[in-house]
């Protein structure tokens, strides 16, 4: 397998490049039991710190954590890691589903409300004809529903779950049912479905290669605003690892 897994501040990352996902992905297929792929942003970055977190314990079981920011690529370079590719989330939802049509696989989605998640399947169908979408559920179930999605899920062992916008636990909803499934993939992407039903609008390609979809975060809820220092002591830690840590030595 070509991808590589480094740790930035003790938090996994993969170092995977485009012209190797699809080797790496269908490898990440033929392994056994419930596989996750993340997409990991500087704030998840920060989060994940805490050991013994879910989400750190999430991380570490994943089988590809994608980095999505541009703070990520510089730490990395900074502590003289091997430095990972940033991926534009929409833009590997799209290879990686261009991957699994080509090889005639599965997709199961599930998020979103009634409407949105129909159109979602009705042009995801039209754009990968030959990738069978054997099942759909909405976000924002009830919890008396949460056994029949797991069950639906489960019977249709799909090769990827897709998760969007109405998934309570976003990242962890998988790995706190990783022993309800039988051989799937799960990717939680939040926007995603939305996108594809023309719902919602994605960030631009120029916006996101500039490292400043986060202004638009803050634009659209203002609190986030306080973010700063936490990004803050995420680049003070960088430096001081830089500076004064000890070699950094890759898992």
């Amino acid at each position: 397998m070509a991808m590589q897994r480094i740790e930035i501040l003790g938090v996994p990352v993969d170092v995977c490049k485009p012209e190797e996902l699809e080797t790496d992905l269908l490898d990440i297929l033929l392994r056994p039991g419930t596989k996750q792929i993340l997409f990991l942003s500087v704030w998840d970055l920060i989060r994940a710190r805490k050991s013994g977190s879910d989400l750190n314990q999430c991380l570490k079981s994943a089988d590809m954590i994608i980095p999505v920011s541009k703070s990520i690529i510089k730490a990395a370079r900074k502590l003289k890691l091997p430095v990972p590719v940033r991926y534009n989330p929409f833009h590997a939802v799209i290879n990686i589903l261009e991957i699994l049509e080509q090889h005639y696989k599965s997709l199961f989605i599930l998020g979103e409300r009634q409407k949105t998640l129909n159109q979602a399947e009705r042009n995801l169908h039209d754009t990968f004809p030959n990738l069978q979408i054997v099942g759909r559920y909405t976000g924002y179930y009830p919890k008396h529903m949460e056994a029949n999605v797991v069950q639906a899920i489960y019977k249709c062992s799909p090769s990827l779950v897709l998760l969007s916008d109405g998934i309570k636990e976003k990242n962890l909803w998988a790995y706190n049912r990783r022993n309800s499934f039988n051989s799937s993939i799960f990717l939680y992407y939040k926007d995603c479905l939305g996108i594809f039903a023309e719902r919602r609008k994605r960030v631009s390609d120029k916006t996101f290669d500039r490292g400043h979809e986060m202004y638009l975060e803050v634009i659209k809820h203002p609190i986030k605003i306080f973010l700063i220092f936490p990004y803050l002591g995420f680049k003070i830690r960088v430096f001081w690892n830089r500076i004064f840590g000890k070699k950094n030595r890759q898992p």
